[in-house]
């Protein structure tokens, strides 16, 4: 089985990595289960293009920005929907001025994917639109992580 880690990155400080390598450590310890961490291809793909600096591109050089963006996107809904078995999402404020979380979690939807959502929001600020392609929601990591171990434990 493969998890796909679904989260805000745009807009985040250490593009989301913090809660991603402890909950890919558990998944991995817990479950056995392999996981695909957008941040660790993102940064991949970054050194592969030597393009260190595609931040800048968004007002620098808008057409590059746009052309390496592409190949982000190609690479992140192709893990989801031919690598991943499941999708875990943190769905927080951060995701707001981003895109790749709806889409990704979309795309999980609409190719039957599972998609577990850990959202830090009331759910009146929920979109009605990620609440319905979510399988499950959960609002503590703590509580999915009992959820995915009776799920998927091989015990």
């Amino acid at each position: 089985m493969i998890a796909y880690l679904s989260g805000a990155m745009e807009y985040v400080a250490d593009e989301g990595a913090g809660w991603r390598t402890e909950m890919a450590q558990w998944i991995k310890s817990e479950l056995g289960h392999d996981v695909i961490d957008p941040v660790i291809t993102s940064q991949a793909l970054v050194e592969k293009n030597n393009a260190q600096d595609y931040r800048d591109w968004k007002t620098s050089d808008p057409i590059r920005f746009v052309e390496f963006l592409r190949k982000a996107i190609n690479l992140d809904l192709a893990n989801v929907m031919e690598k991943a078995d499941y999708v875990i999402c943190l769905w927080n404020e951060n995701v707001f001025k981003g895109g790749g979380s709806h889409g990704e979690v979309t795309m999980a939807y609409y190719s039957g994917k599972p998609i577990y959502l850990i959202s830090e929001l009331a759910n009146d600020d929920l979109s009605g639109w990620i609440m319905s392609c979510s399988t499950s929601i959960f609002t503590e990591i703590t509580e999915l992580k009992s959820f995915l171990k009776e799920t998927y434990s091989n015990g």
